[in-house]
């Protein structure tokens, strides 16, 4: 069996573009072969930011030959007085084959002309070229460039291209280039052009003659395990960033960790600033000590191994030095400024058009915290503690430090309020204001920065929707579906016993004089339709954000209200364990029969249904049991309900079904009797009510 080995090497791609290339490059070669019939033992492919590698061992040389049966016209089309019509033989010429060998198919459509064709066959150099080219043009970049007077695109422009089969050229041209067997390894440490005798010698030439690490997992695990050795040799250990540090290994070809120190003195500075500074600005990880305090020194990587590393680090801590030395700065100033001169800034500084001035939504924010912590009643959030979070929650925008660290909004905010005495609960609720910033971000820890969080997403919602700038499409410009989640799982993960129409009636409140485009009513059934939607969005997927095989689950629990989201998600954890029983099917089918009784006969019907049965009615057994059963357990539901047991509630219903299913198979329900008739169906109302209350067994549809 064979190998081949396609290389293309780019300008410098940003790290962000390098991690999907290397698993879509699998993805396309992987199905393209499959589609070609070209056999092999696997597809590797590897992505550096100057170079895509695929390769593929085992390749078969040839195409499988394969006989597959090709449909024709209908013989009716195909045949005219036993002879061929020039359909039927434009059918024969096209497929290239004898009249003899056509025969006639029998397909639930009726009988077709068809013919039986070998394919295959041929040679896997001739097909590869095209197959490369549709793979190449099939990557996804976030943005493509054109370069020169090409019409080609792609994530950076092409510099060379490198395709073997064992050891021939496999000839392809792209964008302007033609493949050959010569690579270039890393920039600087060795540039080359180097050639690479076969498929089989090029990882070889590419690491010892290139230095260049093709496998971004272990140049991750290779920044990892230098930099814990190095951190280990000064008492400390790496405040790893997983996302930087995914950054990190895309942005170099040959990982080289170095560790940087910086005066003590920058010490005084708040961690998340130092640590801010390293990250965001000279990509590089902070160092703490066994007490989880940061310590002087900080751990860059390298692309190139320096002949002077002395000197290479004097220069990364000078630039990181000027960074500390703004930020300094910027800390001593605020310091020295009062937070109610801030609060008189916010007034200048525009919220949203027609919303006003972010001071106005800091006093809007000030009365809905204080309203939110009424309606939770929590000692662990006082009113006057709540209303003075609101108030300071954005005081921090008009601070220096925030001004050149807009990414520590909220968390310098906590810092500066707890300095200048507004107490812990005050500060954790501003630190945490903006959480959760995304689908896998924490909510607030503290139920004050939850109820603050809630406030500032409620308030922004309220009046987008009073403007009309209701999410379409993609477009989102106002995070207000992240708004709309974030809500939701703070309720969730707090326990918190909010109604949702009555937290954004509060926000809506909040504004004055504000023209809106929507009426408060209008605005809130959007908004409510739209918390619908995220909420089905959000229970419809999986816990790695596929899509449920029985999302049916999660229409039944929204199905009977969401207003209660901190209800919605236990009665959704109870169904989804209900649905996993083995009869699950059979009792909705049962529940579902009789909600759809008390529909047809009740509501669609117009005749006036109550729980109200009347037991000197019950004629047969099986009535005369469902309804005592009913009857019994009807304080039980109540106190599971009141509990919150939505477990126990789902198992009550398994523990009826079979004096329903009893009930069904022995008791005519539309007895010509009126009165039986009605209180025949009085007991399937008692029931469906109870259904009601739990799911919409209609939405179960089997």
């Amino acid at each position: 069996m064979s190998e081949f080995i396609l290389e293309i090497g780019t300008e410098e791609m940003p790290a962000r573009f390098v991690p999907r290339l290397g698993e879509e490059l699998v993805e396309l070669f992987e199905r393209l072969l499959a589609e070609a019939r070209i056999d092999h033992a696997g597809v590797r492919a590897f992505a550096t930011p100057r170079r895509l590698v695929a390769h593929v061992s085992g390749l078969g040389l040839t195409q499988r030959l394969e006989e597959e049966i090709v449909s024709g016209p209908p013989v009716r089309i195909a045949y005219a007085d036993g002879k061929l019509t020039k359909a039927g033989e434009g059918f024969a010429k096209t497929q290239g084959v004898a009249e003899a060998d056509l025969f006639v198919q029998q397909t639930p459509k009726g009988e077709y002309l068809a013919a039986k064709k070998r394919v295959g066959g041929g040679r896997t150099l001739d097909i590869l070229p095209a197959l490369c080219l549709t793979a190449l043009k099939g990557l996804n970049f976030p943005k493509r460039m054109k370069w020169g007077s090409l019409d080609f695109l792609f994530g950076r422009p092409l510099r060379w291209v490198l395709a073997l089969l064992d050891a021939d050229v496999v000839p392809l041209e792209i964008a302007g280039l033609a493949s050959g067997r010569v690579t270039h390894g890393h920039r600087v440490l060795g540039p080359g052009p180097w050639a690479v005798d076969s498929a089989v010698d090029y990882f070889d030439t590419i690491r010892d003659k290139g230095n260049v690490v093709l496998d971004a997992r272990e140049r991750l695990d290779l920044v990892r395990a230098e930099g814990d050795r190095i951190a280990a040799g000064v008492g400390g250990s790496v405040v790893w960033d997983e996302a930087l540090l995914l950054e990190v290994a895309n942005l170099v070809e040959f990982p080289r960790p170095i560790l940087g120190e910086f005066a003590r003195l920058y010490l005084e500075l708040p961690a998340q600033v130092l640590l801010t500074s390293m990250q965001s600005h000279q990509k590089s990880f902070g160092i703490t000590g066994a007490d989880g305090s940061l310590l002087p020194y900080f751990l860059t990587t390298l692309n190139i191994e320096p002949l002077n590393m002395a000197l290479v680090k004097k220069g990364w801590e000078r630039v990181l030095k000027a960074r500390l030395e703004d930020a300094r700065f910027f800390w001593e100033a605020d310091l020295a400024t009062d937070m109610d001169e801030w609060l008189v800034k916010l007034d200048s500084v525009v919220f949203l058009g027609p919303l006003g001035s972010m001071g106005d939504k800091s006093r809007r924010l000030e009365k809905l915290c204080a309203r939110l912590a009424e309606a939770v009643a929590a000692p662990a959030a006082p009113v006057a503690d709540m209303a003075r979070a609101g108030r300071l929650a954005k005081a921090d925008l008009m601070s220096e430090l925030v001004y050149e660290f807009d990414s520590l909004q909220g968390v310098i905010g906590g810092i500066y309020a707890r300095k200048k005495g507004e107490g812990e609960l005050v500060g954790q609720a501003i630190a945490e204001q903006y959480l959760p910033a995304g689908p896998d971000s924490p909510v607030p820890a503290t139920l004050t920065g939850a109820l603050l969080a809630i406030a500032d997403k409620a308030d922004t919602m309220a009046g987008c929707f009073g403007l009309g700038m209701i999410p379409t499409g993609t477009a989102d410009p106002y995070a207000l579906r992240r708004a709309a989640l974030g809500i939701s799982r703070i309720i969730m993960e707090h326990g918190l016993r909010l109604k949702l129409d009555e937290v954004l009636g509060w926000a809506q409140a909040g504004y004055d004089n504000v023209k809106w485009k929507l009426s408060p009513a209008d605005a809130q059934a959007k908004m409510l339709d739209f918390f619908g939607q995220r909420l089905r969005a959000l229970f419809a997927s999986g816990p790695d954000g596929s899509v449920r095989t029985d999302s049916r689950v999660a229409d039944a629990a929204l199905g009977v209200g969401f207003n209660d989201i901190r209800t919605l998600k236990m009665r959704f954890d109870a169904l989804t364990t209900f649905s996993r029983q083995a009869d699950f099917e059979q009792a909705v089918l049962t529940f579902k029969r009789a909600a759809n009784i008390i529909r047809k006969q009740g509501g669609e019907a117009g005749v006036a249904l109550s729980a109200d049965v009347d037991m000197a009615r019950l004629e047969m057994e099986q009535e005369r049991v469902l309804a005592e059963s009913l009857r019994a357990s009807a304080g039980r539901f109540e106190e599971l309900w009141a509990a919150d047991d939505f477990a126990g509630l789902f198992a009550m219903l398994g523990e009826l079904r079979p004096a329903v299913d009893a009930f069904f198979d022995n008791v005519m329900v539309m007895a010509e009797d009126a009165d039986l008739r009605q209180n025949r169906l009085n007991i399937l109302y008692t029931l469906v009510e109870r259904l009601g209350r739990l799911a919409d067994f209609g939405a179960l549809q089997v």
